[in-house]
């Protein structure tokens, strides 16, 4: 980013904030039932602006704002469930078997990555990694099941793993 557009993207949010910061609390209190998650979303929605280097046109600020908003209670929800299953696999366990707090952090950072991966991928690629991971079904069952290819499925199983790997790539 050029640094004279830099100043001239902040105040153009600057402006989106005083008009709209109030309608887009309101509107994300009222979906989450909460003022201080609505207060984080909020500030993220402004921080995402920022970080796109791009305003809506004049006249779409609010349809801008909300489109942004709504994706980030959707990944938001989706963050939850996955903690919320972890969480409950967990307690399943006896207690002798928890983990660390330290290792439940680090298995949680570990699932949403992998959830954000395979939510990226096209629907049938990340059904035939669930079948094959979750169901234990065999390439040949899948193929069978899905009406495809067993080359297909080995396709498949190939972006997942990929999108997987890539998820954690450039770790240590």
């Amino acid at each position: 980013m050029h640094a004279v557009a830099e100043p001239a993207l902040q105040q153009q949010v600057r402006a989106l904030y005083g008009e709209h910061h109030g309608w887009l609390h309101g509107w994300l209190r009222r979906r989450l039932g909460c003022a201080d998650h609505a207060a984080d979303l909020a500030h993220d929605t402004y921080l995402r602006l920022l970080v796109s280097g791009r305003t809506p046109p004049p006249g779409q600020a609010r349809p801008h704002l909300m489109q942004i908003a709504k994706g980030l209670v959707i990944d938001r929800h989706r963050r939850q469930l996955v903690e919320q299953a972890y969480l409950d696999a967990i307690a399943a366990q006896p207690s002798a078997l928890a983990p660390s707090p330290e290792a439940r952090a680090i298995a949680l950072q570990a699932l949403l990555r992998i959830d954000a991966a395979l939510s990226a991928l096209a629907p049938a690629v990340r059904e035939v990694f669930l079948l094959s991971q979750f169901d234990g079904l065999t390439y040949a069952e899948i193929a069978a099941r899905q009406g495809i290819a067993v080359a297909t499925v080995r396709k498949y199983m190939l972006k997942a793993l990929e999108a997987c790997f890539l998820a954690f790539d450039g770790d240590d």
